[in-house]
Order: structure tokens, then sequence, then C-alpha cells
């Protein structure tokens, strides 16, 4: 016969096994909930960077840095922008055309982005300090690109979570660092240049590094004679020798849109275009001076690069001139023309 006591006991004895109970399920939750999150946990953020220059700004190495990068999948690195020539972040799918930077995928991703090789992914313009975050959920071998810089390419090597990685952090951030000192060091595209003319003037230079993971380039952002003098009813010639980096070449207002010539620009016999100006306050501009993009076997032969232009100044005086591309890295001139 069961006691008052034992009776009491029996309500508090069936709360106590209630929240046992409960204890238990709540363990195989959050025992389930950390299976589910570890690979979150554990994916590790990684960091490179875009682009390198020199101290006065005329050397910009546009590259990738480091241009090879080993990670796991879940992982994710963030490009943040080093250089003060602008550059985008962007992965595009096998076989896809590929866009103007303008129209980026088209559209573009702001801050973060998820690549797994089924859609392209892509910054827009990133300026200096700017950076782009992309998260790679998958194992596979992916090809990095810049949409401005043709010949600016990378590779990220997406590894199962099993696979060992070769390299940590600090190697890399060596290896960026090393990358882009001998970039900008690199005394190749200071040369002689061809000379066409008595009066001529190089726009640029550069050459295009081959990589394990694709190409660098180095880009001079100089006219090599900035200050000339000629004079009056001289021809002057500007002759852009950077084999991947565009330029121009703009008397007095700058266009709006900077790719086509002015409208008083013509052609001359040999491709090249010619401008006149009769008084340091008139304007003329170029458009863009680029050299023809590299043929390949498949695609269609590309027609010769529009690579000189040629000004005739009529009257005495002052005339200064910009790359209206790259005035801010100091890529000025100016030409005085005397009687």
């Amino acid at each position: 016969m069961a006691t008052n006591d034992s009776l009491q006991s029996f309500p508090q004895s069936k709360r106590k096994l209630h929240l046992f109970h409960t204890f238990c399920k709540l363990r195989r939750l959050m025992f389930i909930a950390g299976l589910v999150l570890l690979p979150q946990l554990m994916s590790a953020q990684w960091n490179a960077t875009v682009g390198a220059q020199s101290h006065d700004l005329g050397r910009q190495g546009l590259a990738f840095l480091p241009n090879e990068i080993w990670i796991h999948a879940g992982d994710s690195i963030t490009w943040t922008v080093t250089a003060d020539e602008p550059h985008t972040v962007t992965f595009l799918i096998d076989g896809q055309a590929r866009p103007s930077f303008t129209i980026g995928c088209p559209g573009f991703s702001a801050g973060s982005a998820v690549f797994d090789g089924s859609t392209c992914a892509t910054s827009a313009v990133l300026f200096k300090g700017s950076q782009l975050t992309v998260v790679f959920p998958v194992a596979g071998n992916f090809k990095l690109v810049c949409l401005i810089h043709s010949d600016m390419t990378g590779i990220v090597h997406v590894l199962d979570s099993s696979q060992p990685l070769p390299h940590d952090q600090e190697f890399y951030d060596r290896l960026a660092q090393k990358e882009a000192t001998a970039l900008v060091a690199d005394e190749d595209a200071t040369k002689p240049k061809h000379q066409h003319s008595q009066n001529g003037v190089t726009v640029g230079g550069g050459e295009v590094i081959a990589t394990g993971a694709g190409s660098d380039t180095l880009s001079v952002m100089r006219f090599s004679d900035p200050v000339i003098t000629v004079h009056a009813g001289d021809t002057v010639e500007w002759t852009n020798e950077d084999s991947t980096t565009a330029h121009t070449v703009t008397f007095g207002t700058e266009p709006q849109n900077p790719v086509p010539p002015s409208p008083s620009v013509t052609v001359d016999p040999d491709g090249a275009r010619h401008g006149v100006l009769n008084s340091p306050s008139d304007s003329v501009h170029s458009g863009f001076l680029e050299a023809a993009p590299q043929d390949r076997d498949g695609l269609a032969q590309a027609p010769p690069g529009v690579t000189r232009f040629r000004v005739t100044f009529r009257k005495p005086g002052i005339y200064p001139y910009i790359c209206a591309l790259h005035d801010g890295l100091g890529m000025k001139g100016k030409v005085a023309v005397i009687p």
C-alpha cells in the first residue's frame, strides 16, 4: 500500500524524467546542428590582392596577386584592389563569350558572390580599396579574369576537404609581395621602342608575362617624351606600343565617350588617325589607341589595331594633352610649338 510520501514524490519524479528526456532531445538537436554547421565553421577565409604600382603610379602591374591559389571547397577568397588602375574580379562559365566590363555577366555582384562554375560572377569596376569576396562551394579549377584588361588572368584551385592544401595564407602574402615587386620593377618595358618619325612620341609601353596560371601584364602609363618642341606646320605622331592597354591622346575638352575619335579626325592612307589644331584653345581626341587582340586558332582573324595618331599644329603656342584614361595616374604631356 502506497504511503502519502510516495504519492507526493511521484509527480516530482515524473517532472524530473520529463526534464531528462527534454535535455536528451536538446543534445541530439545540438549534435545534428553541429554536424550541419561544422563545415561552415571550418571554412577558411583567404585574402589576395589585385594590381600593383610604382610610387609615381606610372608603372601598373595588371595582375591578380598571387596569380594562383589553392583552397578547399566551402572556402572564400577576398580580393582587394591595391592600385589606382581599376579592375574587375570575374569568373565566367566554360564557353561563355567574354562580356564588356560595362554590362557584366550581365549584372554585377556587390561585395560578395558565390561561384560553382554554373553561373558567372563578376564585380563591377573596382577602384583602389574596393573588395569582392567569392565563396567556392564545389571543387574544381576556375579561371579568374579582369574584364578591363584582356591579358590579366589567374586560377583558383578548389580541392575537396579531404585533400591537403600546399600553402597557407602567410605563403600567399609573401608570394603576392614578391610577384608585385618583380612585375613593377621589370625594366624591359622601358627599353627604346621603334621610332617611325622624327617628331614621334611613344604612348605607354608594356609587356605580357606568362605564368603558370595564365598571364600578368606590366603597363607603363606615361608618354615617352612628355614635353616635345616642334615648329608651326609640323606633324607629331603618337604610337601606342602597349600590347594590352588602350590609351588616348586628348587635347582640350575630354569627350564623354572616349572610345571613338573626334568627328574632325581623318584617317591617313596607312591607317593612322590624323587631327589638326589651329590654336591651343582647339580640341581634338584620338579615340582609343590599342593593339589588335591576339589571334587564336578557330577564331576569325582580328583586323589591325589602331595604334597611331598624328596631329598637325598650325600655329605657335603651348598645347597640353592627356591620356583621357590614365591622366589620374600622371599620364600627361605638352607640345611647345614655335614659329
